[in-house]
């Protein structure tokens, strides 16, 4: 799996699922662009686990700390801008049969043959979906910088089986279809629709 992606805007992730730290480097961001860290932690809380019976009960606060590439007013100075986010809650022991039992669908015997045993297998090390985290954190600043100059970005799932969203009024530039595309982004912007826990899901 390589830790680096991009070219004019490249980003670099480290760390593992259950080191001290993950977090990325993010290099070619334009100078001048001032990060809001309220917006930031609350695009990360999109993808906090916890959030329903589907997902992991690991509870992290996945606020990043933006350690270098950010000038005394909060605005990228042309540096590489690094964050680090704490690993805080991890039960390695939980994971120690993985040395003998990789996970079917998981990247653990994978892990085992690109680095004969070397590996850090509590929670998957690098190959760890902990490690979308810091993904995000460079998402999220690039999104800002985006906004700030008037473009807009969504992404929703179509259809599973049976159940279908609305499609994306993308394709047709009249006015009447691009104000619905922004109602539609609007909607999207509003946040998750989550159903509760206990909640099953449509069949």
């Amino acid at each position: 799996m390589p830790s680096s992606f991009g070219q004019t805007l490249r980003v670099t992730v480290f760390g593992q699922s259950h080191s001290p730290a993950i977090g990325c480097v993010v290099e070619g961001l334009p100078s001048g662009i001032v990060v809001d860290q309220d917006a930031l932690a609350a695009f990360m809380a999109r993808r906090a686990p916890g959030q329903g019976s589907w997902t992991t009960p690991r509870r992290e606060e996945d606020r990043p700390r933006i350690v270098s590439g950010l000038n005394v007013h909060g605005a990228t100075c042309g540096a590489p801008l690094a964050a680090v986010i704490e690993n805080t809650n991890t039960r390695s022991g939980d994971y120690d049969n993985l040395l003998k039992v990789p996970r079917p669908g998981h990247a653990d015997l994978t892990a085992w043959e690109k680095w004969h045993g070397n590996q850090d297998v509590p929670g998957g090390g690098h190959f760890s979906g902990r490690l979308t985290a810091p993904l995000c954190v460079a998402g999220g600043i690039a999104l800002q910088a985006l906004t700030a100059r008037g473009v807009r970005i969504g992404a929703h799932l179509l259809s599973v089986a049976n159940v279908e969203d609305e499609r994306f009024d993308a394709l047709d530039n009249s006015p009447a279809a691009q104000a619905h595309l922004a109602e539609q982004l609007d909607t999207l912007a509003s946040g998750p629709r989550f159903p509760a826990a206990s909640t099953p899901l449509a069949a």
